[in-house]
């Protein structure tokens, strides 16, 4: 009990000095970094974790508290070389963790440099920024390894996903681009450099006429059918996010290619995935650490051999998973599995991880390797209990142009076809899909805005009553058919849906 009420009393009110100072070890700091110096040897990313006893790492957990405090050798920032054309410090922001510092270059896209440890405490409301809750969500950073993000581009790749390509530096204390206060959290500091707006495109795909948020690409998606998600893409992208244990997956976390529409169809929306800071996340292994992520915030994931809680997994990506995997079939989950699998070998998965810094590979690169493997093996199990996670209440909508909806009762199935009836669509299909009385309870269908059409016709005299279907025709002045009898089990409204559950509802970044 002494000891318990040490480890508390230990984080009784936050701690003032709670990160380093400097990231280059005390020994090194008492002599001024040359000038000419290109990396810094012993350099640590957070030696602050480790400095807890064997009862508090039980207690709370152990983490990745090791390789935060592993020494490193990374090499020393210069923006005049960096990048060529050289890079020049813009605008400071920054995420409620993480800092970052916008660059300009005038011979390429912008990049952004954020230090590789976070402060959570502009997540943490006014009233309790005083007391120990910030040690703890402070200390919890040690969940993440910091230095994952080095190994996710071969992978992302080699799935056919957009990456971004992080690099490690460290930032020279002395560094006269990082002297104004704005700047202070840099100084001395380990930070990754990538590209700002949104990670390239894979090789061979043409350039977007536009990269756009969350918010502004679902705005373009429910206002007209010109603009499609490309489905496959994203399903790739979410089975990556699955079997690298990275939760952390809300609307905020993406960007959107869009390209531009061609004459053959709607111009399409290519996900592009951001901020892998959650990758190989390990929470549960203390007794508290074990309590938060079972019990109250079950979609903290820790990444192991086998997957943990699944849907908590792959929770933070509902929104978009509902409005753009809606048009996908068991077997297409499937063989994209199927395929992730064959595109990762164990050759990769070495390469990769061995672009861990040497120390901390020696820590976590061999048992991490192992958990890819075993992930691997089961990752057609993952997508099959994702996609009936998403088959149990799926929800279809239209846009603000006016659309038909044919619903098709057979005696296995009910099929629902949408296809644009707004004059000029380029695409006049926009949905087609079965879905099985074994899979989905509730078919949720969105007219949105226009005069949209909804038939209903039953397909011979066994034709299924279920799934049940509930239909809302929202803005516009629309029409309900049903033909031989097949409205059994079909609920038609005029009106919208509930506005907190409305398929138009835009994300939340």
């Amino acid at each position: 009990m002494g000891a318990l009420a040490g480890a508390l009393l230990e984080t009784s009110c936050v701690r003032k000095q709670f990160f380093q100072a400097d990231a280059r070890p005390a020994a090194a700091l008492a002599q001024p970094l040359p000038i000419a110096a290109d990396s810094v040897r012993g350099a640590t990313a957070g030696r602050q974790y480790a400095r807890h006893g064997s009862f508090y790492n039980a207690l709370i957990g152990r983490h990745h508290r090791p390789t935060w405090a592993a020494p490193v050798r990374v090499p020393v920032l210069n923006l005049a070389t960096a990048r060529p054309g050289g890079l020049h410090p813009g605008k400071v922001g920054g995420g409620f963790n993480s800092t970052s510092l916008g660059l300009t270059n005038t011979t390429s896209r912008p990049y952004v440099i954020r230090t590789v440890d976070k402060d959570p405490i502009r997540a943490t409301p006014e009233a309790v920024r005083g007391t120990f809750l910030v040690n703890v969500l402070r200390d919890n950073i040690s969940s993440t390894n910091p230095y994952a993000a080095l190994v996710v581009p071969p992978l992302a790749r080699a799935a056919g996903v957009p990456h971004s390509n992080p690099r490690l530096f460290y930032v020279r204390a002395d560094d006269p681009a990082f002297q104004t206060d704005s700047l202070r959290h840099f100084r001395g500091q380990l930070a990754y450099l990538e590209e700002k707006a949104a990670p390239p495109l894979p090789v061979g795909a043409p350039e977007p006429a536009a990269v756009v948020s969350s918010t502004k690409a679902f705005a373009a998606l429910f206002a007209s059918p010109g603009q499609q998600i490309d489905q496959n893409a994203l399903l790739r992208a979410r089975l990556l996010d699955g079997w690298l244990g990275d939760w952390d997956r809300h609307p905020g976390q993406w960007s959107w290619a869009l390209s531009a529409p061609t004459q053959a169809g709607a111009a399409t929306l290519t996900p592009l995935p951001k901020d892998r800071d959650m990758v190989f996340y390990r929470l549960d292994d203390g007794l508290l650490g074990w309590l938060l992520g079972h019990v109250a915030l079950r979609h903290w994931v820790t990444f192991a051999p086998h997957y943990k809680n699944p849907s908590g997994l792959m929770s933070s990506g509902h929104y978009l998973d509902q409005r753009g995997l809606n048009g996908l079939s068991r077997a297409q989950f499937r063989t994209a599995a199927l395929a992730m699998q064959q595109r990762l070998p164990d050759t990769l998965l070495v390469r990769a991880l061995h672009r861990l810094p040497p120390a901390a590979f020696a820590l976590e690169g061999p048992r991490t390797i192992a958990a890819l493997q075993a992930r691997r093996a089961r990752l057609p199990e993952l997508a099959d209990g994702f996609y009936r996670e998403l088959a149990r209440r799926p929800r279809i909508g239209g846009t603000a142009q006016p659309e038909r909806f044919a619903i098709h009762r057979y005696a296995d199935s009910t099929v629902v076809i949408v296809e644009s009836a707004a004059a000029g669509a380029s695409e006049a299909r926009l949905l087609r899909r079965a879905f099985l009385p074994s899979e989905t309870k509730v078919i949720q269908l969105e007219g949105l805005a226009g005069d949209d059409v909804f038939t209903v016709e039953k397909h011979g005299t066994n034709a299924a009553g279920k799934p049940a279907i509930r239909i809302y025709g929202g803005a516009g002045n629309d029409e309900f058919r049903a033909a031989n009898g097949g409205s059994r089990g079909i609920r038609f409204a005029q009106e919208s849906a509930p506005a907190k559950r409305a398929y138009d509802k835009l994300p939340e970044e």
